[in-house]
């Protein structure tokens, strides 16, 4: 798509630090990390978010959560990571470009989420 921000990035129109790229994804560190170690993967292949997402593009959800550990290993964080999928609105999505964020490094990591209260 020619207004979205990661393809721009996977076609190289807009520079990164990349981490990993094939024929199918493409991984590199975000630009406001949250840890040590911060990285996304991304399909080539636009899909706008895990809500688009249909058994059509089983293998290249598999091949990114398949190499996440190999990559999080690779950047540091060799003792545990999380990966986050934000989905829509609700699910605080900021880029519709699925993408699977890789957060570690060496100090444990917060809470999984904050309990919303309601207040």
């Amino acid at each position: 798509m020619s207004d979205c921000i990661f393809c721009k990035i996977i076609a190289g129109q807009i520079p990164c630090k990349k981490v990993y790229e094939d024929e199918e994804i493409f991984a590199f560190h975000d630009i406001s990390p949250a840890a040590p170690v911060h990285f996304m993967i991304v399909p080539k292949q636009h899909i706008a978010s895990l809500n688009e997402a249909d058994m059509s593009h089983q293998a290249v959800l598999g091949r990114i959560l398949a190499k996440s550990g190999e990559l999080a290993r690779g950047q540091g964080a060799t003792d545990g990571f999380r990966t986050i999928i934000n989905t829509g609105r609700v699910g605080r999505q900021e880029v519709y470009h699925l993408h699977v964020h890789v957060i570690g490094g060496p100090d444990p990591l917060g809470p999984m989420i904050v309990k919303n209260t309601g207040a």
